[in-house]
């Protein structure tokens, strides 16, 4: 119930803050699902890989935040691609690990957790509830691109957007780099 709740109060939340926790509480009903269907070891990969890309959410995020006047609100966020392209690519990588993507991070975690519950059957409702799961992550994980990110600002404008603080980049270059590889590499 976790996972759904969490999941279904992101898809319809405003505040970008809220909807990224609301992510990790339904990630972490997936974790712990997996322990509970006895998939230990495969939660604790799920883990490490969701530590990966949502560290690197929470860091795009924040600097959105932060350059929005810390305005939280996503309707009043939008049209940045242009202003910072590497932040938002960075932020689009961890959105794409989060909704399970092929070949980054959260792909090979989440897809061995569904793969052996479908194989193992253990209990169908649980099943049930990791690929809505995974379409609700999907679901808000784009509205956030679309709405957030690409869609026009309504409210104040941010000014004086770059890419060039350099503690950023760093962060968030290697952030994106374990979002993308290491999922792989433990596999």
């Amino acid at each position: 119930m976790t996972i759904f709740i969490a999941g279904f109060s992101a898809l319809f939340e405003c505040d970008i803050k809220k909807i990224v926790a609301l992510s990790t509480l339904s990630q972490l009903g997936v974790i712990i699902a997996s322990i509970g269907l006895g998939l230990v070891d495969l939660a604790f990969f799920h883990l490490i890989t969701h530590a990966l890309f949502k560290a690197l959410l929470f860091v795009c995020v924040g600097k959105l935040i932060h350059l929005h006047h810390h305005s939280q609100d996503l309707r009043s966020m939008g049209n940045l691609f242009n202003q910072l392209p590497f932040t938002l690519a960075c932020l689009n990588i961890a959105n794409l690990s989060l909704c399970g993507i092929p070949f980054l991070s959260g792909f090979y975690s989440k897809d061995l957790i569904i793969e052996i519950s479908i194989y193992n059957f253990n209990n169908l409702f649980i099943l049930f509830f990791f690929i809505l799961a995974t379409i609700i992550t999907s679901s808000y994980s784009v509205r956030l691109s679309i709405t957030g990110l690409f869609s026009m600002g309504i409210n104040i404008t941010a000014q004086y957007t770059e890419d060039s603080n350099k503690d950023s980049f760093i962060s968030i270059l290697f952030l994106s780099l374990g979002g993308i590889f290491v999922g792989c590499l433990i596999n």
